[in-house]
């Protein structure tokens, strides 16, 4: 799986301005961070440069600033990326621009997304940030979906990671064969219909007959923690990599006060507990 993405809306590329910069895109240590970041800012340019007149002196993105419109609340695993690429992109750019992130929560990112196609002019000066998953909404034709998934300019992703699905370890629901017996489903946390959160209990439902009662509408990831914490719901699911990198999950982890009960990817995590299902 990949999360979160970073789009535009969609312009062509400017071969003649792109070219050149390619010679720059490949560093001699391609696996560390910096030539993560490197990579990704060259893909990052090469978009940029559709929109820069060719025979200009200076720089375009000279004295501009770009926007990255992110879908999730502050402090939200999508928005803390967002934040990292707004502290260094700029350097990496010809004309050093400033990059600033505004949260546009609403609807799972479908708010954020449908702003980005509709209202951000396709100038170069715009980005987006929301789940690889917003199509599911457009392919079930929902309608508060505004944009074509197949039009926005895809530029990336800083990482792949897969889903853990986490329960309160103060219930019945210890296992997953636990949920299936269940004359009454937990209640996990979804901030819209087209996240993880949503979706990855509702394959469960409907795909294998383990059922689970979807709660939607928290406007972030920290509500639905508070959610967890006040006893209003059960579980909820996430990245592996947000579980097991940051609070409170890092200290609920510690404590038992959740437990992963299932997770995806080609490999089961060795922290994970012995019982929790892969798959």
């Amino acid at each position: 799986m990949r999360a979160p993405l970073l789009f535009a809306p969609s312009i062509p590329l400017t071969a003649n301005y792109a070219r050149p910069m390619i010679r720059g895109c490949f560093p001699s240590n391609p696996g560390s961070p910096e030539g993560a970041m490197k990579r990704f800012a060259c893909a990052l340019v090469l978009l940029l440069a559709s929109v820069t007149n060719l025979q200009a002196q200076a720089p375009f993105y000279q004295g501009k600033t770009i926007r990255i419109i992110v879908g999730n609340l502050a402090g939200d695993a999508y928005d803390l990326w967002a934040r990292i690429f707004a502290q260094h992109m700029g350097k990496y750019i010809p004309g050093n621009p400033t990059f600033i992130v505004q949260n546009m929560t609403g609807a799972g990112g479908v708010v954020a997304a449908n702003y980005v196609y509709t209202v951000a002019k396709p100038d170069g000066l715009t980005l987006g940030t929301f789940g690889p998953s917003m199509y599911f909404d457009q392919l079930a034709r929902r309608p508060e979906v505004q944009f074509d998934w197949a039009k926005f300019t895809w530029i990336g992703n800083p990482e792949q990671t897969e889903f853990i699905l986490i329960m309160r370890t103060d219930n019945p629901y210890q296992s997953i064969e636990d949920v299936r017996k269940a004359a009454q489903p937990p209640k996990c946390g979804a901030t819209g219909t087209s996240t993880s959160g949503y979706y990855m209990p509702k394959f469960l439902d409907e795909g294998l007959g383990i059922r689970f009662n979807i709660v939607t509408g928290y406007p972030g990831g920290g509500e639905i923690d508070l959610g967890i914490e006040r006893g209003e719901l059960h579980c909820r699911n996430l990245t592996i990599s947000t579980y097991f990198a940051r609070e409170p999950f890092l200290t609920w982890h510690k404590k038992g006060f959740v437990r992963p009960i299932l997770q995806t990817g080609k490999k089961k995590r060795s922290s994970s507990p012995r019982r929790s299902v892969h798959l």
